[in-house]
């Protein structure tokens, strides 16, 4: 799991994959990620550098055994996808949805290829959970605090943070957005609403500014509904 090798300094990346350029090294290394634009989100260029990446997700639409839904002219929908979703699992279970569809509506028709309008109904179907509502129809504050969240896991690399370094990632971005930022009484209201609605795992504990949490979805389920916001 290369990205929980994740550190600020990258220096554990950074040494693992030095050490093949190394005179008369022997060594090679395959590394391997859920997330397919590892490089491009999280790595510094003097770690960036010392890979050698396939095509992205153009490597996985050649795989036609995996697929069976690869059609040329319609590559620009699988590009769509990899953009609403980093994780190439769910790229492909979206994948895998659009052809069902595609394949039920050309049972009353002529066959036809997979087209965006099927990927489009894909990920209307997979995105609409009733977690993404509740996201969706939060408040302005409740959707900053999840916003806050992510910009905080991506600071620190790992999908757990204190309700305190959540606060701060708070602040900074409603000073971004020219809003009047909460009080501390005020965010952990925030914090308890979130709970509540199973969005947020948070921590049984006395010091409330101490208290983990994690996000009970997946991140890029928290991305997609705010996407428009």
């Amino acid at each position: 799991q290369l990205d929980l090798l994740w550190t600020r300094k990258q220096n554990v990346m950074y040494n693992l994959f030095d050490w093949p350029t190394q005179k008369h090294s022997k060594l090679i290394i395959l590394a391997i990620a859920n997330t397919m634009d590892l490089p491009e989100r999280i790595m510094m260029n003097r770690v960036a550098s010392r890979l050698v990446c396939p095509s992205s997700f153009v490597a996985m639409l050649e795989n036609e055994n995996r697929l069976n839904i690869v059609c040329s002219q319609n590559c620009h929908a699988y590009f769509q996808v990899a953009a609403l979703s980093g994780d190439a699992r769910r790229c492909l279970d979206i994948c895998r949805r659009a052809t069902e569809i595609c394949e039920f509506a050309s049972r009353k028709r002529t066959p036809e290829i997979v087209r965006m309008t099927h990927i489009t109904e894909a990920l209307d179907e997979m995105f609409s959970s009733p977690y993404i509502n509740a996201i969706r129809n939060a408040s302005w504050h409740e959707q900053i605090f999840l916003k806050a969240i992510l910009a905080e896991f991506r600071r620190v690399g790992v999908e757990e943070a204190t309700v305190q370094q959540i606060y701060h990632q708070h602040v900074a971005l409603c000073r971004i957005e020219g809003m009047q930022s909460p009080t501390i009484s005020e965010i952990m209201a925030v914090c308890s609403r979130l709970g509540a609605c199973r969005l947020l795992l948070v921590e049984s504990s006395n010091k409330y500014l101490h208290m983990r949490v994690r996000l009970n979805i997946s991140q890029d389920d928290v991305m997609y509904a705010l996407k428009d916001e």
